[in-house]
């Protein structure tokens, strides 16, 4: 049989290829070229930077810091970076930014990187910096992550990671969860009930067949209405039932709030006030705001798989020629390595490199390669997602703020 391609099965870029920078664009190898004939070996210094985020808030979490540094690893540049999962600001009222990431070096040593430096850093930010709104939106609510389904079967670890170390309480991807290190979440969907026919079977047979220590949480919205589906499922699983599972589509859903009032009152009277209930389904972060009271936990799709996307730039602010530093920015940025420094509440304070940072602040960015050589070592998933979890805490309450140096 023909096939499309002569190397590969799939339209996707394996890592050795990402690691050579072959996904980069051709304006890039453009430039190499110019500056590799003809000898110039300025160095010079870069910074990424976003200069807005969606969602109308002035804070995002970085993430793909830990691919960046890999990427970059053996190529003769220095790098600094902000950690993984930190915060981040970006204020689009004002002209001033903070770098997430610096790179120095000669510049035609890493030019054809910009295109996957920004990609990393944009897709993993992207998903990480949605999930985390959602994270804040559910408080103590239960949040897994659904979404992979909706995006190339290559992105769904990095789905999972983002979602996991902005607070998820699980996955459901099982490549995902085992590069997390933990086990995916998961019951059963539509299509099970729809082959056997019957949900009272179906329910039964997922009884009788999975382990024990997996949760009999069920669906309760594949033929009939909700509040019948979720008496009927206690009736037939009794104590063994721990959670269901509504789903609505929208064109069934009228007012969902209610609709999750019925099922609760209704399997509380037969004595099922410990049944949780959950709901998944196109959800917003408005939608958990209002059901948060209600409900016991979320289903999390397409809102994290296909986050708005923050649109990380990467401009050279500093050109050195013969020995001397030129300030060098394009028209609507802004010359010269900056350093940034937080203060309590996330108010960050941007200094010209080497200026004197604001008492009781600290620096953000943090050496992660020294010509070529990953300096730091990184933290691990689960002190990622803890610290996340504080900061997201502190965040949430204060007023942070970019600030001139």
């Amino acid at each position: 049989m023909k096939r499309d391609l002569g190397d590969r099965l799939f339209w996707l870029a394996n890592e050795n290829e990402i690691k050579r920078a072959k996904t980069t664009d051709i304006y890039f190898l453009n430039t190499k070229e110019i500056l590799t004939r003809h000898h110039i070996d300025s160095e010079v210094v870069m910074e990424v930077f976003a200069r807005d985020l969606p969602d109308n808030s002035i804070w995002g979490v970085l993430s793909g810091v830990y691919e960046v540094a890999k990427l970059l690893e053996g190529v003769p540049v220095d790098v600094w970076a902000l950690d993984e999962g930190s915060i981040f600001l970006a204020d689009a009222r004002t002209s001033l930014y903070e770098p997430v990431l610096t790179i120095s070096g000669r510049y035609r040593d890493f030019v054809e990187y910009e295109n996957p430096v920004l990609g990393l850093l944009s897709t993993s930010s992207s998903i990480s910096t949605k999930a985390s709104r959602f994270r804040v939106a559910a408080g103590d609510r239960q949040v897994i992550s659904f979404g992979t389904r909706r995006v190339h079967p290559a992105l769904a670890p990095l789905i999972e990671r983002g979602c996991y170390i902005a607070g998820f309480d699980g996955v459901s991807n099982v490549l995902g969860g085992k590069l997390l290190g933990v086990e995916p979440l998961g019951t059963m969907p539509h299509a099970l009930v729809q082959v056997i026919g019957d949900q009272v079977k179906a329910w039964t047979l997922y009884d009788e067949t999975i382990p024990k220590r997996v949760k009999r949480t069920v669906l309760v919205d594949t033929f009939w209405d909700e509040k019948t589906e979720a008496i009927k499922a206690f009736e037939t699983l009794g104590k063994n039932l721990s959670g269901v599972r509504l789903d609505t589509p929208a064109s069934r859903r009228g007012n969902f709030r209610e609709i999750i009032e019925e099922v609760k009152w209704e399997l509380k009277i037969r004595g099922g006030e410990a049944v949780k209930i959950f709901v998944s389904g196109r959800l917003s972060e408005e939608d958990v705001v209002r059901l948060r009271d209600i409900v016991d936990g979320f289903g999390v799709g397409t809102a994290v798989a296909y986050p708005p996307s923050i649109d990380f730039a990467a401009k050279i602010v500093e050109v050195r020629e013969g020995g001397t530093t030129h300030f060098r920015a394009k028209r609507g940025g802004l010359g010269g390595r900056k350093d940034v420094h937080r203060s309590r509440g996330f108010k960050d304070t941007v200094t010209l490199h080497g200026a004197a940072a604001p008492v009781g602040s600290k620096p953000i960015l943090k050496q992660i390669v020294s010509k070529g050589e990953v300096t730091t070592e990184f933290r691990s998933i689960e002190s990622i997602r803890q610290r996340l979890s504080r900061d997201l805490a502190e965040v949430s309450r204060a007023e942070p703020a970019l600030i001139w140096g």
